[in-house]
């Protein structure tokens, strides 16, 4: 039942907890990442997908594990009340992308590169680089097989840190194997985690018998050391699992793409296997992980479609942001190339077709509009007009519009000169305005 609150005692509202608002100038950031992205995607070939916010909770179970942290903890899960349905608010994409691509039967003409953009939620503690609606990118290579692919998409996310000026950011790479190495893994983990059981906390003895390769994972500095000496998975990977995962460093090795193997490294989620990779940095804290990924060849034989390999990445927008930042990368705001300064009303109707006249041919003009207090004067018209960051002021005065034409002045460059400018010939000086940008 929805509580009915009158307006006299409802309070302010506000954003839900750890789901933030993005606001200018702050959006500008994500607008110029974003576009990157969309750059370096095209580059790689990689088609865009979107998916439903909203999925079946028993896709996020099946594919995520029962038994891991988002499944049991973090989703945000609830009943449609119209239908009974059990629905989840996505905690991440790939098992979407999955779902997308097994329904609609994408893979029938062959393999996929797809990428996406956009909310995922969890239900945790706020914290820097942390929220409970937070942004991820990612890029799924579905129908291949090989470690080239596995390679190419860390090549792809090395491009994109380029292209963003990021550099502290280091490459962490391991294998998971196969299912059967993993099972042999696995037994001799647990026995020597038994042995130690007294060293062990209570995340760790919770999944002791349930998911015991969690437990290398721990962030815990009481049982690092415990973790360091446990049986490593690289020993118990077959001849194939060591051949992938050699091709797959022969081809960073070529690109002279440095990384480190981190036989710790096991990825928060069930449906992994093989190559498992991630982008991390010193500079956030304990949210040090920027992007990461790796191969998921059951994913998709799990969700119900026909068995076949792929492999995928997502980073974290807020955090990449924030890391750029901490290394004080600026992002320049988009600017208007002009201002339109009207100091009458009745000049409106020509400054307005005017504008529309230079917006058709690609110009940036924010215009002057009047608030509640009128128009005001030309000296806190032009304030604005300087505050906007426009390089160029147009004024629509009463002598100007006598004459068929507009007054041109420059704010930045060459700050005070002026010229007159036909209202005839818009399109001549549009072209000298986009080329002075």
């Amino acid at each position: 039942m929805v509580e009915k609150v009158s307006a006299a005692k409802a309070g302010k509202l506000t954003a839900v907890k750890g789901m933030n608002d993005i606001l200018p100038p702050e959006s500008a950031r994500w607008e110029w990442l974003e576009a990157l992205v969309r750059e370096q995607m095209a580059r790689f070939s990689y088609l865009n997908v979107r998916t439903p916010i909203v999925e079946n909770t028993a896709l996020f179970v099946r594919s995520i594990g029962e038994v891991t942290d988002i499944v049991e903890k973090e989703m945000y899960s609830f009943e449609d009340r119209l239908n009974g349905e059990q629905l989840t608010l996505r905690p991440e994409n790939t098992a979407s992308v999955v779902r997308a691509v097994t329904e609609h039967s994408m893979l029938y003409d062959g393999p996929r590169r797809l990428w996406y953009m956009g909310p995922m939620f969890r239900h945790e503690r706020p914290q820097r680089g942390r929220y409970r609606q937070f942004h991820q990118i990612g890029a799924e290579a579905l129908g291949f097989a090989g470690p080239d692919v596995d390679a190419e998409l860390i090549l792809l996310a090395a491009s994109l840190w380029k292209a963003m000026g990021l550099t502290d950011v280091r490459l962490e790479l391991n294998s998971l194997g196969q299912p059967t190495e993993r099972a042999a893994h696995r037994a001799q983990l647990v026995a020597y985690l038994e042995q130690h059981a007294d060293q062990l906390d209570e995340d760790a003895r919770r999944r002791l018998h349930s998911n015991p390769l969690r437990i290398l994972d721990t962030k815990n500095p009481a049982m690092l050391s415990l973790v360091e000496r446990a049986p490593r998975l690289m020993d118990f990977l077959g001849t194939s699992s060591l051949a992938h995962f050699e091709g797959l460093k022969a081809i960073l090795d070529a690109n002279g793409v440095a990384y480190t193997i981190n036989p710790r490294l096991v990825r928060g989620l069930d449906y992994y296997n093989l190559t498992v990779f991630e982008f991390v940095t010193d500079r956030l804290g304990s949210q040090g992980t920027v992007c990461a990924g790796g191969r998921y060849d059951d994913l998709i034989a799990q969700i119900g479609g026909k068995p076949a390999p792929a492999v995928g990445w997502a980073l974290g927008v807020e955090r990449v942001l924030e890391l750029l930042r901490e290394q004080g990368a600026t992002v320049p705001p988009p600017v208007p190339d002009a201002y339109a300064v009207v100091p009458d009303a009745s000049a409106m109707p020509v400054a307005l077709k005017t504008l529309q006249q230079l917006r058709d041919r690609g110009v940036r003009v924010q215009m002057h509009a009047a608030t509640a207090d009128g128009l005001g004067s030309m000296k806190s018209q032009f304030k604005k007009a300087d505050a906007s960051g426009a390089r160029h002021a147009l004024v629509f005065g009463a002598d100007e519009l006598a004459q068929g034409a507009v007054t041109l002045k420059a704010l930045r460059d060459g700050a005070g000169e002026q010229t007159r400018q036909s209202l005839a010939d818009v399109a001549t000086w549009a072209a000298d305005l986009q080329s002075r940008a």
